[in-house]
């Protein structure tokens, strides 16, 4: 069975409640949850797809379901992404920070809203990075003052560098870093370090499409800057670590469940 078909009949297995977060139709995000009355610590799941179509938080389910088998909570989040969604700067990052702080409105005593963590993959393991960096943004800059803090960050097969991510970060932005350096001071991983939060990077070693050199470069600058940052290189390939079923995600799901 290919990967899409996976996603698609592991997706039916439960149903998930849907929540809009805006008026927009890709303001809305999935609310996965155990059975029991909790509290249970929260997921806030953001697909990647280099903030492009086709990809949707469709793709990320099965992980969702496999958290809420390890009794957590998944927040799985669409946002506004590149092209006719109206995405970019700043839309894409108001949207993940409403989604982030429409928790706080839910009113569900399950959720542990003490105990968050923003999991990622590919550019939606950027916009966790992010994410886990707003208490630190300026006043006035999107996302800042957040209602909902990540406690930590899961980072799997994340763009780190946006420099280095080339064309789909500059359309994302709006420009290079030249042209408009303050918008990458606030978005770029690379220029938020040292995050204040601890960072679970899990990037497989035979990724093909974004290289593990590229969490490598992001792990060696945070641990210079402080940072607590813990790198994990399983094998397999770029959609590995949101298979349920990988060594990948077993990596990522061991470095969630650590002590303390």
């Amino acid at each position: 069975m290919s990967f899409a078909l996976r996603v698609v009949s592991s997706a039916l297995l439960r149903r998930a409640t849907s929540h809009h977060y805006g008026d927009h139709p890709r303001q809305v995000a999935d609310l996965h949850r155990p059975a029991g009355s909790g509290p249970y610590p929260v997921a806030v799941v953001l697909h990647g797809g280099y903030w492009q179509p086709p990809w949707t938080k469709l793709i990320m389910r099965p992980l969702c379901l496999d958290l809420v088998r390890r009794d957590w909570v998944a927040w799985n989040v669409e946002y506004r992404r590149l092209g006719r969604d109206g995405g970019g700067w700043p839309q894409t990052f108001d949207d993940v920070a409403t989604a982030i702080d429409h928790l706080a409105e839910l009113g569900d005593r399950a959720l542990d809203l003490t105990r968050v963590t923003l999991v990622g993959h590919s550019a939606g393991g950027q916009l966790a990075l992010w994410a886990g960096g707003r208490p630190q943004l300026p006043a006035g800059a999107p996302g800042a003052a957040p209602r909902v803090r990540g406690e930590q960050v899961l980072a799997m097969a994340a763009v780190c560098d946006l420099v280095g991510a080339g064309r789909p970060a500059r359309q994302l932005l709006g420009g290079s870093l030249e042209e408009v350096p303050e918008r990458y001071a606030q978005a770029d991983p690379m220029h938020r370090l040292p995050l204040a939060v601890p960072v679970g990077l899990v990037h497989a070693a035979g990724d093909e499409t974004i290289s593990v050199q590229r969490s490598r470069e992001y792990a060696a600058a945070a641990r210079a800057a402080g940072a607590d940052v813990t790198l994990v290189e399983p094998p397999g390939g770029h959609r590995d670590p949101i298979d349920p079923r990988s060594v990948a995600w077993r990596a990522a799901a061991g470095w969630l469940s650590r002590p303390g």
